[in-house]
């Protein structure tokens, strides 16, 4: 529900004009029951001057006339032809004159270490223009050589909770549409599908395999006791020939 205009003050004379609960007087200017309480008990808006919704064709009479004779009626606010189609308006945020020279050291933070941004982000969030931010980009700035990178936080151009929040609808969109972050755009994990996609690359299980295979040959001949027997017996002379020469001598 839309809001009539100087809400607060069309509060303060909704409760000193009408017998309206503070139900009623709350719905219809977007207050907390409690707030429009405290105007009654002249512990909120005080020195408020009341403001006329009827006088200044906000509210019909009849709406104020229906709602004082039903404590459950809300009221509705008077349609206006000239707001029909009205639009917030896009665009660039406001920057106070006092902080538009350190737009450019911002943007060139950003360009350099958020490079996921785009120049929309970007405008957003340091309140820019596309052809400034294109500018910094390609470093033909008029002032490009004087320009140190910046936070935009430490500026006090935007609030950090809304760089963060920034840089991970980037990555979202990055992610969304197949594509890898790379080492310089703060790398993400991707999934197995993706990763199974990509080139292959050496790695170090090969050349452990290798070296598995090396230690498993060796494992298998220490196992063996074939080659230390044979070994044995070609260096050991047979003790058994020896013996039944001397008994062949003696008999």
């Amino acid at each position: 529900m839309s809001k009539p205009l100087m809400a607060k003050a069309t509060a303060v004379w909704l409760v000193d004009n009408t017998t309206l609960t503070f139900r009623q007087v709350a719905d219809f200017c977007g207050m907390h029951e409690l707030e429009v309480q405290g105007i009654a008990d002249g512990d909120v808006a005080t020195g408020v001057k009341g403001f006329d919704p009827v006088a200044n064709n906000q509210l019909d009479p009849i709406e104020i006339e229906k709602g004082q004779k039903d404590p459950f009626y809300k009221l509705k606010l008077k349609f206006n032809a000239a707001a029909v189609g009205e639009e917030k308006r896009r665009g660039p945020r406001y920057t106070p004159l006092s902080k538009r020279q350190d737009r450019p050291a911002a943007i060139l933070w950003l360009v350099k270490f958020h490079p996921e941004l785009s120049d929309g982000a970007i405008g957003k969030l340091v309140g820019t223009t596309k052809p400034t931010i294109a500018s910094i980009r390609e470093r033909t700035h008029w002032n490009i050589q004087n320009i140190a990178p910046i936070d935009p936080v430490a500026l006090g151009l935007c609030r950090q909770s809304e760089l963060d929040t920034a840089v991970q609808a980037a990555a979202r969109k990055k992610a969304a549409e197949g594509g890898v972050m790379s080492d310089d755009e703060r790398r993400k994990l991707v999934s197995t599908e993706q990763s199974l996609g990509m080139t292959e690359e050496p790695k170090m299980p090969g050349s452990l395999a290798g070296l598995e295979a090396f230690t498993r040959i060796e494992k298998d001949e220490e196992e063996s006791p074939a080659d230390f027997s044979d070994a044995d017996s070609f260096f050991n002379l047979p003790h058994g020939d020896d013996d039944d020469e001397e008994d062949d001598d003696h008999r």
